[in-house]
């Protein structure tokens, strides 16, 4: 509202001597573009069709044959940090963004909650008239911020979009998600077994969201951020798209890579000169796998190819839609990639990333005896390290480190009424922080000094829109940093000085965690000309390498990067608000899905459940009491048939169900249970009204987390899909609950720092 202060009618004693007055609407730059920027995820320099790729992305390749494909596009090398950049223009630490929201730590560059002085994109187009929707991921909020009773502030409606519809974190299940709507919990609208798919209901809801924009305003320009799980695990696609590729990556990754690579050369997208990174001696050859695990490896990369190319497709629908309302010809679309291929899912293969994660991947055996459940719905499956390698041809490294292979990315863009540039190249130097200006400069926007009376910081990427239309114009981003987990770059005028640092003993190099950052020893590649890093110049040219490593420290200094910090398990050890040191929580039926790791921990942990329930007249009782996770992985107490009943699922590959002899009659009766450690696992006792009416024993339990996918604590229902066999999700409760009340006692017995090394030492 405009201050008493600035109005410029009239108040009289009455409305006969008073001149009404509005403050004026914002004004419209002339003939403002619409502005689409699509972000996939974990999709490598080389797995779009338009960058060698042999997977189809028709509708992402006719965004490059309409304008221009940058062959030299960076990012930070993990996906909130990229993000952010994108939508701030601002560098990743200078947006408290130095890691993943989920991760973050107490100093500057590290909180996870982006500065209101650090605007966002639709922030600055809403006061220039823009309607701004964002569809699909987010990943800008810490978890601990991401439910019922959290401040909405550093959710996207708290950020200037006008709608949000999508999921939080790093990754969901993509038949069964953990779906937001603007600022409240949804379910989707399909169960998996009527063919429901994110990607598919993503587009819908961008098609849904501009068609109600057009309804109401036909003039109004809009931006839309439209961010799809794809391609980051678990890699889901409908059946049909994935057997669309069968067959196609028998040869393995060795061959594929080399096909690739020179589909790359013959095209222009690199120079003729680049030469191949040699494979690492941690990915092994694909020729050195047995059959049966060759024939795994390619299903987990038919998978991956699957799901991309269904996702392009969706893609093309939300542009299809743009082109039906006659305004492809004047609306800006950016299609950009926010970090390099993932080798998360190890040497082998990851049938559950929560496996990994609890350092208990599958084995050989168990990705042959289950390959055909890669890519459904009772997986969570990622690719192995070869496949990894070869998405990121010609490059060195991939996804969380700063060797191109990091951070060197596709991006695309088109703009038809301003970009004359059909299907070309462009090999200057950009990085995400350009987004935001390019798009600022293109529309004619000057950034503002203040933002709701918030002073703002300076923009720190430079528009790139100075080579839509000139190929050989000279690159104006002539410095850039890096740093991700300690792994440490500065590019400067076509050279590239650069160090690794391993979080664990994760490969087979030789280098020390645990070393001083001191003694991390630095390469040198003219990048200009040798864009693969291939040859390191650290001992031919040593001042220009001290040099530049000074300069990666000023710029460090002025980006809050430090202090330096390979510990991805600090954020678990040393938490902003820590939910697990939780006695006893208490929860209420209906309610919306509650973060795993913001609910009360029981890993490992004697605990308690009680639950005061009514049982009506009619039919045996039936349905969810409280569950925690997925067929991934997960627990369930229940009532089955009348009957008590818990279910244990240790990461989906063990489980254990114990249930009562007793049905559970009419009338107000109490469940309980409780969980006594031993060893590995336990003991459960079910009670009914202080009874003991069921006991057995559970092998194993998860020790520090059942999913990495969205899933978490449901009362009264169940997210899917189901923990455990004998029923299907929801399972909603048929008695009337009360509230059910967790109680856990004695300490938490993990140790995030011993449980990291353990995974990365399996890996």
């Amino acid at each position: 509202m405009t201050p008493t202060s600035e109005f410029e009618g009239v108040v009289g004693s009455s409305w006969r001597e008073s001149t009404p007055w509005w403050p004026p609407d914002p004004v419209v730059p002339t003939d403002a573009p619409n502005v689409v920027i699509v972000v996939l995820d974990d999709v490598g320099y080389a797995q779009l069709g338009c960058y060698g790729s042999d997977i189809s992305t028709p509708n992402i390749d006719a965004v490059a044959v309409g304008g221009v494909q940058l062959a030299n596009f960076h990012t930070t090398g993990l996906c909130s940090p990229t993000r952010a950049c994108v939508l701030t223009g601002r560098n990743h630490h200078t947006n408290a963004m130095g890691r993943i929201a989920d991760l973050a730590l107490g100093y500057p560059g590290y909180y996870g909650d982006i500065p209101r002085e650090n605007g966002f994109l639709p922030e600055i187009l809403a006061e220039h008239g823009y309607a701004s929707i964002a569809v699909g991921k987010w990943h800008l909020t810490p978890e601990d911020e991401t439910h019922a009773a959290a401040s909405r502030a550093s959710w996207p409606c708290g950020r200037g979009f006008q709608r949000w519809y999508g999921f939080h974190g790093g990754e969901v299940h993509q038949f069964v998600p953990t779906i937001w709507q603007d600022n409240t919990a949804v379910d989707p609208p399909r169960r998996p077994e009527e063919g429901y798919h994110l990607s598919e209901d993503l587009a819908d809801r961008a098609i849904r969201y501009l068609g109600e924009i057009r309804t109401a305003e036909p003039d109004k320009p809009f931006f839309a951020y439209f961010a799809t799980g794809a391609c980051h695990s678990p890699h889901h696609a409908p059946p049909e798209w994935i057997d669309r590729y069968k067959g196609q990556f028998d040869e393995g990754w060795d061959v594929w890579r080399d096909k690739t690579f020179t589909r790359q050369k013959a095209m222009g997208l690199i120079a003729p000169n680049t030469q191949l990174t040699p494979r690492p001696s941690w990915v092994p050859e694909f020729s050195s796998l047995r059959a049966e695990d060759q024939a795994v490896a390619a299903r987990f990369m038919e998978c991956f190819a699957g799901y991309l190319s269904h996702a392009d497709a969706q893609i093309g629908r939300v542009l299809d839609f743009i082109d039906q309302l006659g305004e492809a010809d004047n609306t800006i679309v950016l299609v950009m990639s926010d970090n390099g291929a993932s080798a998360e899912g190890g040497m082998k293969g990851s049938i559950n990333d929560a496996r990994i994660h609890n350092g208990e991947p599958a084995g050989r055996r168990e990705l042959r005896a289950r390959i055909n459940e890669i890519g459904t719905e009772s997986a969570h499956n990622n690719y192995p390290w070869g496949w990894t390698m070869a998405g990121n041809t010609p490059l060195r490294r991939w996804k969380r480190e700063v060797h191109e292979g990091g951070v060197a990315d596709p991006c695309v863009i088109k703009w038809p009424r301003a970009i004359s540039a059909r299907g070309e190249i462009r090999h200057q130097f950009t990085h995400a922080i350009d987004v935001l200006p390019t798009i600022l400069e293109s529309i004619g926007i000057v950034a503002p000094e203040k933002i709701r009376d918030v002073e703002q910081s300076p923009i720190e990427g430079t528009s790139f829109s100075y080579l839509f239309n000139d190929a050989n114009a000279p690159g104006q981003h002539t410095t850039q940093y890096f740093e991700m987990f300690g792994s440490r770059a500065i590019h400067h005028d076509g050279w590239k000085a650069v160090t690794f640092k391993p979080l664990a003993h994760m490969y087979d190099d030789g280098l020390d965690p645990e070393a001083p950052f001191a003694d991390d020893v630095w390469e040198l590649y003219h990048v200009a000309e040798d864009f693969s890093e291939v040859n390191n110049l650290a001992a031919a040219e040593p001042e220009r390498l001290a040099a530049m490593v000074e300069l990666w420290w000023r710029e460090a200094r002025q980006h809050q990067v430090l202090p330096l910090d390979n510990r991805p398990m600090a954020a678990l050890l040393n938490p902003r608000r820590p939910f697990s040191d939780r006695r006893r929580a208490v929860f209420w039926p209906g309610g919306e899905v509650l973060p795993e790791q913001v609910g009360i921990s029981v890993y490992r942990r004697n605990h308690t459940i009680t639950a005061p329930i009514s049982v009506g007249d009619s039919l045996p009782p039936a349905g969810v009491l409280l569950a925690l996770g997925t067929v991934l992985g997960g627990w369930s107490l229940h009532l089955l048939d009348g009957r008590v009943r818990y279910v244990s699922n240790f990461l989906g590959s063990n489980v254990t169900v114990i249930e009562s002899d007793e049905i559970v009659t009419p009338g107000a009766h109490t469940v309980g249970f409780s969980f006594s450690t031993q060893g590995e696992g336990g003991i459960v006792t079910l009670w009914l009204d202080g009874k003991v009416v069921g006991e057995g024993s559970i092998e194993r339990v998860t020790l520090f987390r059942h999913s990495i996918s969205g899933a978490g604590y449901t009362c009264g229902w169940e997210q899917g899909p189901a923990v455990g066999p004998g029923y299907q999700a929801p399972f909603r409760c048929t008695a009337q609950i009360q509230k059910v009340i967790v109680e856990v006692d004695g300490p938490i017995v993990h140790d995030p720092k011993a449980e990291f090394d353990a995974i990365m030492a399996e890996q």
